[in-house]
C-alpha cells in the first residue's frame, strides 16, 4: 500500500494545494494532552504531523523545543511510550506521521527494531537530525525498512551535498529557510524561492520549508515558492501557554496558517 506520505503529496497535486505540516513534541505536556493535540492538528486540516521523540539533549532546538522535550520526559514519557501515542491516534486519525529525532534514542532502542515497531505502530516517515545519510550507506547496521527517509538541507549546504541528500530523500525534504537552531530567528529568509529551485534540480521529491514560520503572511510567502510549510516552534509555543488545555489553543492557532497556505486572501 503506497505510504500515507506519498498518498497525500499525490493528492495536495491533483488539487494544486500545498502542504501544512505541523510540529510538535511527542507527550507534551503529557500524553492524553499530547494525543489531544495531535487530533485538533488533523482536524484543522494539517496534511502532515511531525512529531518529535523527545530527548535531554536537543542540540539542534531552540529553547522553545527544548522545554517542550524537557516538560515531555518529566511527565514520563519514553520512546516506547511514543510509539503508543501513535497507536493511540491511529484508531481514529489517518493524517500521515513523520518522526523527529536524534539518533540517540532510536540507536538505544535498536535502530532496525525501532524502525519496524514505529512503522507497524502506524508512522510513516523519519527524519534523523544528526546521522548523515552517507554515514549510514556506509554500516549496514543502520538499514531500513518501513519509513520514509526525509533529508533536512540548509542553505549553506554544499551544492554536491545537496545533490546527494536530495537523491537519497523520500517522502519530503525539510529545507531550511535560514541557518541556526529552531526558534531562535524572526522569521523566514526571502531566498526560499532560489533555494527551492536549487534543490529541485536534484530531485523531484516535495520540498517544505520550516524555520521562522509562525504568521498567516509567512506562510502563504513561503508556499508561493515551496510544496509545503513547516511550523514548529510557534505552535509549541501554544502548547506551553495553554498547557492546561492545549488542543483548543493549537487548532485556534493554526487555522488561519493552514487557510494562508492553501491560498485564502490573508486579512
Amino acid at each position: 500500500m503506497t505510504n500515507r506520505i506519498d498518498r497525500t503529496f499525490a493528492r495536495l497535486r491533483e488539487q494544486q494545494q500545498k502542504a501544512f505540516v505541523a510540529y510538535v513534541a511527542a507527550g507534551d505536556p503529557d500524553f492524553d494532552r499530547s494525543l489531544e493535540v495531535m487530533a485538533a492538528l488533523a482536524e484543522a486540516g494539517a496534511d502532515i504531523i511531525e512529531l518529535g521523540l523527545p530527548f535531554s539533549d536537543p542540540l539542534a532546538d531552540g529553547i522553545v523545543n527544548q522545554m517542550a522535550a524537557d516538560r515531555a520526559l518529566k511527565a514520563g514519557m519514553t520512546t516506547a511510550r511514543v510509539l503508543d501515542l501513535i497507536r493511540g491516534f491511529r484508531e481514529k486519525h489517518d493524517t500521515p506521521l513523520v518522526l523527529f529525532t536524534y539518533l540517540n534514542p532510536v540507536f538505544t532502542y535498536g535502530f532496525a527494531e525501532f524502525h519496524r515497531d514505529a512503522a507497524e505502530a502506524g508512522a510513516d516517515g523519519i527524519l534523523l537530525l544528526d546521522l548523515p545519510p552517507d554515514e549510514a550507506a556506509a554500516d549496514g547496521g543502520f538499514a531500513t525498512d518501513g519509513l520514509k527517509q526525509v533529508r533536512l538541507i540548509a542553505p549553506t549546504t554544499p551544492p554536491e551535498r545537496v545533490g546527494l541528500l536530495a537523491s537519497s530523500a523520500e517522502g519530503f525534504i525539510y529545507a531550511l529557510s535560514r541557518t541556526g537552531v529552531t526558534g531562535a530567528h524572526g522569521g523566514p529568509s526571502a531566498n526560499i524561492a532560489t533555494l527551492v529551485s536549487n534543490i529541485k534540480q536534484h530531485t523531484a521529491v516535495p520540498v517544505c520549508v520550516g524555520f521562522g514560520i509562525s504568521t498567516p503572511e509567512q506562510a502563504a510567502m513561503v508556499a508561493a515558492a515551496a510544496d509545503g510549510v513547516i511550523v514548529g516552534s510557534a505552535i509549541v509555543k501554544q502548547v506551553e501557554l495553554n498547557q492546561d488545555s492545549p488542543a483548543a489553543a493549537v487548532a485556534a492557532f493554526v487555522k488561519p496558517l493552514i487557510a494562508a497556505t492553501k491560498g485564502a486572501p490573508v486579512i
